[in-house]
């Protein structure tokens, strides 16, 4: 079975499901409110692709892996990044604002940040970006699906509130059943790289969240803005990375997305842990 014919509606489900909680007032939060917009974009945009480059380099990853495991930061927030802000008590509508213009910017940033990445290290493993393609891959999938999804939410809804909460239940299941198809697909990659990739992901994640609450302090943002950002950016679109990974119109490379299949693995734990604790508290 080809992961692609699986990943790509995946992704395109969980990108309408994202436009269809959307309004156009979710878009200008950042003009009422832009410290916390601000603290979640520097955090998800910039610190996360940072902190995955160096420490891809500290733990010597291969260069395959190492354009992997840069892929999955430079995506965007995943969307059930809002449903674990809920559970955290955390600023809901933040969330949905954060999600909504990272998908939007990583249309542009994730391209311009891969084609640099697969320059410096791709070449001597006869890897190579299609810009273009892969920019016209995100539009269809993600862009379009999101907009539909809004177009749906402005005219019909009622309809879209029963489409949000039968798609809001499907979509984490599918993203299992995509990461089952995929792990039984290349196990032995898997298992053999799983030490150092799991070791260096759980780095990753723990260090985005950390510098996502330290952002948040440096701005005097309020305890439910800093639970969300600390959510947003540690949760990145695993589906994203492993459509753009596998898809024979950009990299065509199922292990470059073994990065993004253990980051969601090791993400979902440690965000279920830090919405436990926060509960506890």
């Amino acid at each position: 079975m080809n992961t692609i014919w699986i990943v790509l509606p995946i992704l395109t489900l969980l990108m309408f499901e994202l436009g269809l909680n959307l309004k156009l007032e979710d878009f200008k939060l950042f003009k009422t409110r832009p410290k916390p917009v601000l603290a979640g974009l520097i955090g998800q945009i910039i610190v996360l692709p940072l902190l995955a480059w160096f420490i891809g380099k500290a733990f010597g990853l291969e260069p395959i892996f190492l354009i992997g495991f840069v892929l999955i930061a430079c995506c965007p927030g995943g969307s059930s990044s809002n449903v674990f802000s809920m559970l955290a008590k955390g600023d809901v509508a933040l969330s949905v604002s954060l999600t909504a213009c990272s998908s939007i910017i990583t249309l542009v940033t994730v391209p311009l940040i891969m084609e640099w990445v697969t320059a410096v290290t791709g070449s001597a493993i006869d890897v190579h970006l299609p810009v273009g393609k892969l920019l016209m891959q995100n539009i269809v999938l993600m862009f379009l699906p999101i907009v539909v999804g809004i177009l749906v939410r402005k005219n019909w809804s009622h309809a879209a509130d029963k489409m949000h909460n039968i798609l809001s239940r499907i979509a984490f299941p599918a993203l299992i059943f995509l990461a089952t198809v995929f792990f039984i697909q290349n196990r032995d990659a898997i298992i053999a790289s799983f030490g150092q990739l799991g070791l260096s992901i759980t780095v990753l994640i723990l260090l985005a969240m950390g510098s996502g609450a330290l952002l948040c302090r440096s701005m005097r943002l309020t305890g439910q803005e800093r639970r969300t950002i600390v959510i947003e950016v540690g949760m990145q679109n695993a589906a994203q990375a492993i459509a753009i990974a596998s898809s024979p119109l950009v990299f065509n490379n199922d292990i470059i997305a073994i990065p993004a299949i253990i980051y969601a693995l090791m993400m979902n734990i440690i965000l279920i842990t830090y919405v436990a604790i926060i509960k506890r508290r």
